[in-house]
């Protein structure tokens, strides 16, 4: 199997290519590194190829914000530059005063 390398990064704001979602990504996965079921439960004439990066999201729609699995495929960079409000993100990323959200230090105890 050839190994796959990421099209984005962590940190990086992204939307979804076929819903009006958009998020922070914060983990990625190689390749497919979920259930079988989440899998299956994707409707099969829009369900990704397994055999890709998978991105964790810390994501939000016009109504709510929540964490997201999405595969590259799915994805295109955002570049609206407009601030995610989803609460989670300021546990792990600071946005610096050019819109760019960073990963904060972690210290090992």
């Amino acid at each position: 199997m050839k190994a796959s390398s990421a099209r984005f990064a962590i940190g990086q704001v992204v939307k979804h290519r076929l819903f009006d979602f958009r998020g922070l990504i914060f983990d990625v996965d190689p390749e497919f590194d979920n259930t079988e079921e989440w899998w299956l439960a994707i409707p099969e004439n829009i369900r990704p190829h397994k055999e890709q990066p998978f991105y964790h999201l810390f994501a939000e729609n016009a109504d709510t914000e929540y964490v997201a699995y999405v595969s590259e495929q799915n994805l295109l960079p955002d570049t609206s530059r407009e601030p995610l409000r989803n609460a989670l993100i300021a546990d792990l990323f600071v946005r610096d005063e050019s819109g760019v959200y960073r990963a904060k230090p972690t210290f090992a105890h």
